[in-house]
This record gives structure tokens, sequence and C-alpha cells, in this order.
């Protein structure tokens, strides 16, 4: 189950980078990003940085990185409250 929503959500992160356009035209400008990430082209940054960020967190989360980054993180934490 992992890898087949590992490899939906790794679609979804490349619709999302490759159609940042016609997302902008649908959804609108973001102005924080229009403000913060560029003058003329913040939000297709945001929009291309999201959908990147999806697929870097997809891959991880299929080979088990995010759960070992969240246990060396979390694990004192986890360990107390478990016992």
């Amino acid at each position: 189950m992992r890898y087949v929503l590992g490899l939906v959500i790794i679609s979804v992160g490349f619709l999302i980078t490759w159609k940042a356009e016609w997302m902008m035209d649908n959804f609108g400008r973001v102005a924080w990003a229009e403000e913060h990430l560029g003058t003329e082209g913040g939000t297709r940054l945001m929009y291309k940085l999201i959908g990147i960020s999806a697929i870097v967190l997809s891959f991880m989360y299929m080979s088990g990185l995010i759960q070992a980054i969240l246990t060396k993180i979390f694990g004192a934490s986890i360990n107390t409250v478990n016992q």
C-alpha cells in the first residue's frame, strides 16, 4: 500500500509542477508568494516547490526514510509515552 500511495503522490506532485501556470490561472495569485518568492512569478515558483516537495517526501515515505528520521527526532519522547 505504501508504494501505491507513493506513486499517486508522485503523480500529483508531477502534475502540480508541470501545470503550475494552469493552477495559477485557475486558483489565482498568492500575494505572499508574489511578495516573498519573486516579483512576477512567485506563485508559479510556489506551486513548483510544492510539487517537488511532494515528490521528494513521497520517495522518502516509500523508502522508509521519513519514519527513520521521525524516530530519530522524536524517538525519546515516543518511548517515554509508551512506557
